[in-house]
């Protein structure tokens, strides 16, 4: 269980250094990721440096771990993410649910909240 701790804050440690390397050695080559009970969004190495990619070119993000749940191989992060939103810098809140299988993140499910634009109405 410690395992599966320390290889989703690897994660979110190459997330917040925008390593895509590093971030993509936390997952199967064969992983998934998916909106939470929803479509899958990406397979494979390939398809999640692309998306990751994007993510990485804006100046602020950053994830903040709020709290963490381990239950046996799934890992769940509630976090806040700073963003670069085309209506300026904000945050949006997201719950990952993490399936460890040998070692590696097998499946990544994540719900996200409404994005709070900082200075806006919505913030």
């Amino acid at each position: 269980m410690d395992d599966n701790v320390a290889l989703v804050q690897r994660q979110l440690d190459a997330y917040n250094d925008k390593n895509i390397d590093g971030w993509l050695s936390t997952y199967a080559k064969d992983a998934k990721q998916f909106n939470l009970h929803g479509e899958c969004f990406a397979t494979g190495h390939e398809e999640m440096r692309k998306r990751i990619a994007v993510r990485f070119e804006e100046p602020d993000l950053h994830a903040r771990l709020l709290s963490r749940i381990v239950m046996e191989n799934i890992v769940v992060d509630h976090e806040v993410i700073t963003r670069n939103f085309p209506e300026g810098k904000g945050e949006i809140e997201m719950l990952c649910v993490y399936e460890i299988e040998n070692s590696l993140i097998k499946t990544a499910s994540v719900s996200v909240g409404q994005p709070k634009v900082y200075g806006s109405k919505n913030a």
